[in-house]
């Protein structure tokens, strides 16, 4: 028989359960990476589907052999492609060279050979019929038992309980976040659920604004994004991503007229970055922004305005930035 088709449950943004809930939990390690469903029929095949039900299997060929790893035991797994740094620590930059070629099997073997992925399984729906009714802890119990970890493959632990150490170790190391799932939670197919809650880390740093986009639609006249920067250890402006979201229409309206009256024919980063359409402005406005992560090359991952910084000149802020790679 054909494996049944299941989409994957969705985490719910949020916080942690209240402290007298939290061993109704278990915690998880939020990872950066490709979501996939794995279905493994049985046969020595294996299949792999993303989050949009589209067959990736091509894209990742050094994950073929999982498909032997549970014998004659039809199952369907749910977990996350990654790409790991040198430190071990998922890098979605790094990832996103490996995505995209399920349908360039030739090139997504050369890419595995330089850069081979990681998947990490953290749920089983099905094994040999559906289990998609039983709680969270009995299946999580059930992936445990079948003792999945190869090459490019693993089940890491889930913590029952202590919430909050969980979600501050993930701070402390780095790591994108915490997912938080209710034990007695079944398991929704496509539904983002409350039972599934997802903590991301997000950080926060001054920057210089050094450029803005112009907005469209219902944002034209306004500024789309501000172009952002820090000061590296030579005390160039380095380039470290654009921000286009976190203000009210009303916040926008100040800040246009703030980047009008700052605008310059010149454009302050070094090196310059290819942005078209970006209109360059005098580096001396400063701002709060959250973000989760860097890449390797320094930019912000999914930044956010949090407040303007008319306190802090452009000198003062540097101050307080870590050094921006080169």
């Amino acid at each position: 028989m054909p494996l049944p088709f299941i989409a994957p449950m969705l985490a719910t943004p949020g916080s942690l359960p209240p402290a007298a809930q939290d061993r109704r939990w278990a915690y998880e390690t939020k990872q950066d990476g490709q979501r996939v469903m794995v279905y493994l029929p049985g046969d020595g095949s294996v299949q792999l589907r993303a989050r949009s039900g589209e067959d990736i299997t091509a894209a990742y060929p050094e994950l073929r052999p999982l498909g032997a790893a549970l014998g004659p035991t039809p199952a369907v797994l749910d977990g996350e492609v990654l790409a790991l740094d040198e430190r071990g620590r998922a890098d979605f930059q790094l990832l996103q060279s490996r995505m995209g070629l399920a349908h360039a099997p030739a090139r997504a073997a050369r890419r595995a050979a330089q850069v081979p992925v990681h998947l990490v399984l953290f749920d089983v729906p099905y094994l040999t019929e559906p289990l998609l009714r039983l709680p969270y802890a009995r299946r999580r119990a059930r992936l445990e038992e079948l003792e999945l970890a190869g090459p490019y493959w693993s089940t890491p632990g889930a913590v029952t309980g202590h919430g909050a150490e969980a979600l501050r170790a993930t701070r402390e190391h780095g790591l994108e976040g915490l997912v938080c799932k209710r034990l007695d939670s079944v398991y929704e197919p496509g539904a983002r659920s409350r039972a599934w809650i997802k903590i991301r880390n997000m950080r926060a740093e001054d920057v210089i604004i050094g450029g803005w986009l112009p907005g469209k639609g219902r944002l034209t006249g306004l500024p789309g994004a501000v172009l952002a920067g820090q000061r590296d250890a030579e005390g160039r402006l380095r380039y470290v991503g654009g921000v286009g979201t976190g203000w009210s229409e009303a916040e926008r309206v100040r800040l246009a007229k703030l980047l009008r009256e700052a605008a310059s024919d010149r454009c302050p980063f070094e090196p310059v970055p290819r942005i078209p359409q970006a209109r360059w402005l005098v580096p001396r406005l400063v701002g709060e922004v959250s973000y989760s992560t860097r890449t390797r090359h320094g930019m912000l991952r999914q930044p956010s305005w949090l407040r303007s910084r008319p306190d802090l000149t452009p000198e003062e802020s540097a101050a307080d930035l870590p050094q921006a790679p080169g």
